[in-house]
């Protein structure tokens, strides 16, 4: 299947600059654009990231950053994980899957509690799996596409305790008896449907669990990493499109008998800033194999790290270079603020930098310099 930039954008191009992450999700489904974004089209194989990127970037041009924002997470981790069910078990989760494909369906990642974000082995919300049904009890806050979606994809524990087998992921039609959606508490994020969502006594059949019972946790990870560098591949966009409007907002802005660009002081800020999104997109491109086919968790960590850290540093540059312009209705300033959740979304800064600790012995072995044995004469 073909597909590009232009092809995102013909896909997207009859929609208002004010469409929603649902009007976004339903006109790529239609173009064939979500599957395409899947090796063959199979989403059980994982996101193809520098795909979903382009999609990213692309859509991020006319459409507001949350509506851009809610399909990262869904194409990224979601349907893989729902393409799991599907393999296993033929039933909801394929029919699920393939509305979601055609994007005729929005399907909310509800894994983040009311405990700590990043912490899912301390999450609340529970199951209690009998023999012919399961019932959740718990709630789940500041989840993507929450408000427009016909079904969420709810990580319970189902056991007692922290144990990397005592989770289990669900799939909870939205309008089911005992979920209750309501909009999240922000003035940001137009588009995404970010939300929080409340279950109580919510009965399933069996035929719900997706994937096996207990490996939800392995299975969120094995998706995470991709999610993580189409992420960073999407900040790089960003970074370099804040850049751009800033140069070119520099390089006409009359200062003295010159520009503003022509003050050293702002060419040290800017190649600063510059220097940094040359070295998050190279750290994106020596990572990648151990992201994409090794499921390296320290490595998708320590793109999430730097990109945290990056776009937070960028935009900030940006908008003080910028000045008042910046603040102006969707300028700078507005996409700075929604910015700084590649920071805490999928996993706070300080989280993901522990990660890449627990590894430092083998990465720094991975940094050492080799030289090839001197040719014998």
């Amino acid at each position: 299947m073909a597909g590009g930039d232009e092809e995102v954008r013909a896909a997207v191009a009859h929609l208002p600059p004010q469409a929603t992450g649902r009007d976004l999700w339903a006109a790529l489904g239609t173009a064939g654009l979500i599957a395409w974004m899947y090796p063959d089209g199979q989403a059980d194989r994982g996101v193809l990231p520098e795909r979903l990127a382009r999609v990213l970037a692309v859509t991020g041009e006319r459409f507001a950053f949350g509506s851009t924002m809610s399909l990262c997470v869904q194409a990224a981790t979601t349907l893989p994980l729902l393409a799991t069910g599907a393999r296993t078990a033929p039933g909801p989760c394929a029919d699920a899957l393939r509305e979601a494909l055609a994007g005729r369906a929005v399907t909310a990642l509800a894994a983040t509690d009311t405990t700590a974000g990043s912490d899912l082995a301390s999450l609340r919300t529970e199951a209690r799996i009998g023999t012919d049904h399961a019932v959740l009890d718990g709630a789940k806050r500041w989840i993507n596409n929450a408000v427009p979606a016909d079904q969420l994809l709810v990580l319970a524990r189902h056991r007692p305790g922290p144990h990397f087998t005592h989770f289990t992921w669900f799939l909870v039609p939205a309008d089911s008896p005992g979920v209750t959606v309501r909009p999240a508490d922000t003035a940001l994020f137009d588009g995404s449907g970010t939300g929080d969502i409340d279950l109580v006594d919510v009965r399933l059949p069996l035929s719900h669990i997706v994937g096996r019972v207990g490996l939800g946790l392995p299975a969120f990870v094995r998706h995470i990493g991709p999610e993580r560098l189409a992420g960073a591949l999407w900040s790089v966009e960003l970074c370099r499109t804040a850049l751009d409007s800033t140069l070119r907002r520099l390089t006409g802005r009359p200062h003295g008998t010159g520009t503003l660009w022509d003050l050293d002081s702002v060419r040290q800020l800017f190649a600063e800033s510059l220097v940094r999104v040359q070295q998050l997109r190279a750290l994106c491109d020596g990572l990648r194999d151990r992201v994409v086919h090794g499921h390296d968790a320290a490595a998708a960590a320590s793109l999430k790290a730097a990109a945290g850290t990056t776009v937070n540093h960028v935009l900030e540059t940006c908008g003080q270079l910028q000045g008042a312009h910046g603040f102006a209705s969707g300028g700078i300033q507005e996409l700075r603020a929604q910015a700084a959740i590649f920071a805490i979304s999928g996993g706070a800064t300080e989280v993901v930098r522990s990660i890449v600790a627990d590894s430092a012995r083998s990465e720094l072995d991975l940094l050492r310099l080799t030289t090839a044995p001197a040719a014998t004469p």
